[in-house]
């Protein structure tokens, strides 16, 4: 009987069997649970591990702010970067050094990187201190050459993690460049040097001080903008930031731009630089004469609205001298004078009240007004008598004008407050300035200010209170025919030197009183300044061109009202030239504690110096009714390459001289062409001025840099001066003009 086989196969008993299951299933549940633990009750911090391992948090891109501009495209504000150093002393150092690698034939210089322990660290920048100290003294003396060893040594000995290398100073770019070319500064490795640099936008304007107040100012290094057409216009200026972050790719940081920031916007504004400084200068020529606290002057182009300068000066009350402190022009509520009568008239011939030739008696000078005593400015020599409408304006008599309105309106004051509202005087202009002030003209339902005299003070410019941009806005709808325009700062916004968008004129109103109207005011306002008798404004007259307008004296009460306290006096002048065809508005407005001043003999003789200056600025003349057979036109010659230039010049005959140069500077006169030659070191940068765009081009990429041209015409400054030295593949913006 043959042997049963023996089974060689191995089962597991069934009592085994859950002691290898049961593991199983538990690692699997204890695999799950550290997943979904993961995800949720510890995701914070394992996203937290991985963004500073692998990926850092996303870094704000910030944009270039935009220019802004002048009419005529010069540059009024723009942002240059500024640098905030600082040095990480505890921080690992890594130097390059050069090492020979290989032998014979294949032997070969090669960079190697050593990483500088603590101790080497510390040694190496002890070492290099002296050098450091009298280098950052020269770039920027915040301190002496001892000083800064002493600053930088404490740092170095407490191991300082964000210590301020120059306490309290900001680098430009040129102090920036220099810094970085000293020892331990110029170590430019992908593994750091321990220096910590925070660019900062800073605003800069190339004219210093002009309309200050209205391009506005920013906050430093918040990069934020706090006033004037800076904020007005900021979400245009700002731009759009872009975003980057960096991921750990093969153990190296890599920069990965999720956005590209979007530079902002250029402004053009409608400020004229030539004209901004005539007003300026002018204003404050009488400002000292008079001893003055502030002064104020907008100029207007008539058809547009458009604002060719805007001037306010203050003095400062240390120095004495007078400065943009405060937009006055558009914020300060001022009493306006008799420069308010030109409106009361109007809104009396435009309700058909009163007509030109009406009769009012002024007496003697003074008048019992519903019991209180008015004055013209002439009682004292016996008053002005019985005058008609015209002449009490031309003459501004205090008691005329109000003795007009208070005899037609005494019984309707309602009527009256809603002619100054049609006639323009009072409406707000909606101009987008933070703290822009809009007119405060009081009516009868204020019983706190309203009495049985304040219809006739109301009249002659007293309980109101209007900003001088309002009174000249109101002056320039007399000039515009009827037609009242909004003031306009801003022509419209470009983007690399192409307009973008243009803004229109904009019409208040189409007309501010009744053609008739508007014909007799303009005669009046005429005659206010050209009856050489009698015109309170004939100091504001010109030789040369017809002038309207009207003066203005208000005294001011400073503390302890009229009869207590003390006063002082506003005077101004409104107008605008030439008559027949008015192309500009102006108002100066002037407040003085001196005796003798007026709204002609103060701020008229401002307003005529201003006038005949722009005047003489835009005479044009063709040049061919001076030609005669002898006469020789010598052209103007660009800076640069002269090459071409000087075969031209024999070509037309014209005579030149000088030492011959390719490159050089040229200069004329009625007779010839000087030429000087220009340094030409290639590693120096040159100076561009006064060349063509070509010629500069050319000079700068010659170098090894890229240009960036704006404008027309000839460069008139560029972003790198003339004499630093020159920078491989940096961008150099030349503005022409």
């Amino acid at each position: 009987m043959a042997k049963k086989e023996k089974n060689t196969k191995k089962t597991v008993s069934s009592g085994k069997f859950p002691l290898i299951i049961f593991p199983i299933i538990a690692v699997c549940i204890g695999i799950i649970y550290c997943m979904v633990k993961t995800m949720t009750i510890d995701a914070d911090y394992w996203e937290k591990v991985r963004k500073d391992n692998f990926e850092k948090d996303s870094v704000e891109l910030k944009p270039n702010r935009g220019n802004i501009l002048s009419s005529e495209g010069e540059l009024l504000a723009s942002s240059l970067p500024n640098y905030k150093v600082r040095f990480d002393f505890g921080t690992t150092v890594t130097i390059p050094m050069q090492v020979t690698v290989g032998k014979g034939d294949k032997q070969r210089t090669k960079t190697k990187y050593v990483v500088l322990d603590s101790l080497q660290r510390d040694s190496c920048i002890l070492a290099n201190l002296p050098a450091i100290s009298g280098g950052l003294a020269r770039i920027c003396p915040a301190l002496d050459s001892a000083g800064y060893y002493q600053h930088l040594a404490k740092g170095l000995e407490e191991h300082k993690r964000y210590y301020d290398v120059c306490p309290g100073y900001i680098l430009n770019f040129i102090q920036y460049n220099q810094l970085r070319e000293l020892p331990i500064f110029n170590i430019r490795t992908k593994y750091g040097s321990g220096i910590i640099v925070e660019e900062r936008n800073n605003r800069k304007k190339p004219f210093g001080s002009l309309a200050r107040r209205t391009l506005g100012e920013m906050f430093g290094a918040k990069d934020s903008a706090r006033s004037g057409l800076e904020l007005a216009y900021d979400s245009l200026l700002r731009g759009q930031s872009g975003l980057l972050h960096q991921r750990r790719i093969r153990s190296k940081n890599v920069d990965i731009v999720d956005q590209e920031p979007v530079d902002g916007y250029d402004l053009v504004s409608t400020i004229n630089v030539s004209m901004q400084d005539i007003c300026e200068t002018a204003l404050r020529e009488k400002l000292l004469e008079v001893n003055a606290e502030f002064g104020v002057v907008v100029l207007l182009e008539t058809k547009t609205g458009d604002v060719k300068a805007i001037v306010n000066l203050a003095r400062d009350s240390v120095s004495g001298n007078y400065y943009e402190m405060r937009n006055y022009a558009l914020a300060a509520l001022m009493e306006p004078g008799s420069t308010f009568k030109t409106a009361s008239i109007m809104v009396a011939l435009d309700d058909g009240e009163i007509t030109l030739n009406d009769k009012v008696d002024t007496g003697c000078g003074v008048y019992n007004m519903h019991g209180a005593k008015m004055k013209d400015s002439n009682w004292a020599r016996g008053g002005c008598g019985v005058l008609d409408v015209t002449y009490a304006v031309v003459r501004s008599s205090n008691i005329g004008v109000s003795r007009l309105i208070d005899s037609h309106y005494h019984d309707k004051p309602e009527k009256f407050i809603e002619g100054l509202k049609r006639v323009g005087i009072g409406a707000p202009l909606g101009l987008p300035f933070y703290g822009m002030a809009d007119p405060r003209i009081w009516g009868p339902e204020n019983k706190s200010y309203w009495s049985e005299v304040a219809l006739p003070w109301m009249s002659i410019g007293y309980g109101t209170q209007i900003p001088p941009i309002s009174t000249v806005t109101f002056y320039n709808a007399i000039a515009n025919g009827g037609k009242m325009v909004r003031p306009r700062f801003v022509r419209g916004i470009s983007k690399n030197g192409e307009m973008v968008r243009e803004f229109p004129v904009q019409v208040i109103k189409e007309h501010i009183c009744k053609e008739s109207t508007l014909k007799d005011i303009q005669g009046i306002l005429y005659k206010v300044v050209n009856d050489k008798k009698f015109g309170t404004g004939k100091r504001a007259a010109s030789k040369h061109f017809s002038v309207s307008g009207k003066t203005g004296t208000a005294q001011v009460a400073i503390g302890g009202g009229y009869h207590n306290g003390r006063t002082e006096h506003l005077v101004s002048f409104c107008g605008y030239y030439p008559s027949e065809n008015p192309q500009y508005t102006c108002i100066v407005a002037i407040r003085t504690a001196a005796g003798g001043v007026s709204g002609g003999g103060t701020a008229g003789t401002v307003f005529a110096k201003i006038a005949e200056r722009v005047y003489s600025k835009n005479v044009t003349t063709d040049i061919r009714r001076a030609a005669d057979s002898l006469s020789i036109f010598v052209p103007s010659v660009k800076n640069g390459d002269m090459a071409a230039t000087t075969a031209l010049l024999k070509q037309m005959n014209i005579p030149y001289t000088g030492e011959e140069s390719r490159w050089s500077s040229a200069t004329h006169d009625a007779e010839q062409v000087t030429f000087a030659p220009l340094a030409t070191d290639s590693a120096i940068m040159p100076d561009l001025t006064g060349m063509g765009a070509r010629d500069a081009v050319y000079a700068i990429e010659s170098r090894g840099m890229k240009a960036r041209v704006r404008g027309y015409g000839r460069v008139k400054s560029q972003s790198l001066p003339y004499g630093s030295k020159v920078q491989e593949g940096k961008v150099v913006t030349l503005e022409l003009n």
